[in-house]
Formats: C-alpha cells, sequence, structure tokens
C-alpha cells in the first residue's frame, strides 16, 4: 500500500508563496517512481480541482488553468517526495490540497488515483 502525508501548508498573504510536500511514508508496496503522482484541492463547497501531474520519471508535468505560470511542481524519487511550489497566491487559492499517486499517464481525472493524502490547508488572505 502507499500512503501519503503533505505538509507546509499555512496562512500567507496574497502574493506570497508557499511550498507544499507529500512523502510516502509506508516503505512498502511498489517503490514511488512507478507512480503518477498529482495535486488537487478542494475548496469549501466546491469540487476537489485539478491542480497538476507529473509523470513518472518527472520529466512531463500538467497543470490546471487557474494554477499555470504560477505553480510548479516536482518530484524527487530517491527522496520518495512531491512538491508543488506555489507563487504569486492569490485568495481563491485558499483551499485543502490533496497529493494522490495513481497509474494512468498524464491524466487530470481524480477518479484515475488510486491512493491520496489527508490533506494539507492552504489558506491566502487578502
Amino acid at each position: 500500500q502507499v500512503q501519503l502525508v503533505e505538509s507546509g501548508g499555512g496562512l500567507v498573504q496574497a502574493g506570497g508563496s508557499l511550498r507544499l510536500s507529500c512523502a510516502e511514508v509506508s516503505g512498502r508496496g511498489r517503490d514511488f517512481r512507478a507512480y503518477e503522482m498529482g495535486w488537487f484541492r478542494q475548496a469549501p463547497g466546491k469540487e476537489r480541482e485539478f491542480v497538476a501531474v507529473i509523470s513518472r520519471s518527472g520529466v512531463s508535468t500538467l497543470y490546471g488553468d487557474a494554477v499555470k505560470g504560477r505553480f510548479t511542481i516536482s518530484r524527487d524519487n530517491v527522496k520518495k517526495t512531491m512538491y508543488l511550489q506555489m507563487s504569486s497566491l492569490k485568495p481563491e487559492d485558499t483551499a485543502i490540497y490533496y497529493c494522490a499517486a495513481g497509474n494512468l499517464y498524464y491524466t487530470r481525472d481524480p477518479g484515475d488515483f488510486d491512493y491520496w493524502g489527508q490533506g494539507t490547508r492552504v489558506t491566502v488572505s487578502s
């Protein structure tokens, strides 16, 4: 099984930056590099939204329109950790951010991801 733990959320002013981390901590099962990894977010009263996805090797990335040009996804397969560098944050980025692992290549659909973290809250004040 895959166990994902997010960290790095918090309160930040608009225009500021945060870096989220997602670590695979189970130490069991398939290697971290065997999984496509993604970030999603969910604001109160809204559906879960695609943020970004990164391929197994880390070479290919895809971003949601709302974050393109401001967020950067990356991964370190040796450390079994994925990151989301968020810059130029806006109040509308306020949400719980979730990381996820799956097997399908380059997908935006949360239903295609098999394992999820518990989420980390990001609040952007105006």
